[in-house]
Parts: C-alpha cells; sequence; structure tokens
C-alpha cells in the first residue's frame, strides 16, 4: 500500500473511536470556589513569590484521577481565561499547571505590574461545564 492509502485507511479506522469518545467535561458543585490565599489583590512583592490557593465546597485531585467533585489548579499569569474552556488547558508560561494536585508553588515575575488568576481543571486539564475561576488579582513586584 502506499502512503496516501494507509493514511485514508487509518482515518477511516480511527474517525469511529473519536465521534464516539466520552467528552471529558466534568460538573463542578455551584457553590465551588477557588480563590488566592496569597498574596492578596494589590499586593506589592519582592523577589520570588509564594503562591498558596484555596479552595471550598470541591476537593483537589491529581491530573488523570476521574473523581466527581474534584479538580486540580491551574495559575493564570498576565492571560485572560481562555475563551474556549471545552478544551484541554495548554500548558504555557502564562498558563501554568499543577496536575500533581498541588495546591501552592512560588513564581518568579519581572519587576512591574502582574495580573494573576486560577482556573480549576478536571483530570484532563478541561475547565469544569461551570468554570471555577477565581477573580482576577493584580500584584506589583518591585
Amino acid at each position: 500500500m502506499n502512503k496516501i492509502a494507509i493514511t485514508l485507511l487509518s482515518a477511516l479506522l480511527i474517525a469511529p473511536v473519536n465521534a464516539f469518545a466520552k467528552s471529558v467535561v466534568s460538573d463542578a458543585p455551584e457553590n465551588a470556589e477557588v480563590y488566592f490565599v496569597q498574596p492578596s489583590d494589590g499586593a506589592t512583592v519582592e523577589g520570588t513569590i509564594k503562591v498558596v490557593f484555596g479552595l471550598r465546597n470541591m476537593g483537589v485531585a491529581p491530573a488523570g484521577v476521574d473523581k466527581a467533585g474534584t479538580g486540580h489548579h491551574h495559575l493564570l499569569i498576565d492571560t485572560e481565561v481562555p475563551s474556549d474552556l471545552s478544551k484541554p488547558l495548554p500548558a504555557t508560561d502564562q498558563i501554568k499547571h499543577f496536575g500533581g494536585g498541588q495546591t501552592e508553588t512560588e513564581i518568579t515575575l519581572q519587576p512591574g505590574k502582574h495580573t494573576l488568576q486560577l482556573l480549576l481543571g478536571n483530570y484532563a486539564h478541561v475547565p469544569h461545564s461551570q468554570p471555577v475561576a477565581s477573580e482576577q488579582i493584580t500584584i506589583t513586584v518591585e
């Protein structure tokens, strides 16, 4: 078989599987809330910053663990919540994943004003059907 025929055959075999694939969107409790324990909005900080995540009415579970009422943290730095929340969050310099179930981290930012926001993702890094996101806070790094 030539490469084109193999590619077409592969696509035809895989397409039905994808058509029936389970949705990876999860529900979150209506009263779920994610927030910053530290730093506080408007804080002026120096050097490496300790960031502590808070979560109410949900549990934390590592990526890959599909358990109702849980998720794991993503820290958005100097960016907005992505417009398409039906897909896994990308791992970038501006979207930090804490798929191990971490509830705090240390980050180093350049001097100046920065925004931080938390967004919970499910076992597959996909935000919940009703996204659980914190308020965006602003900090100043000296």
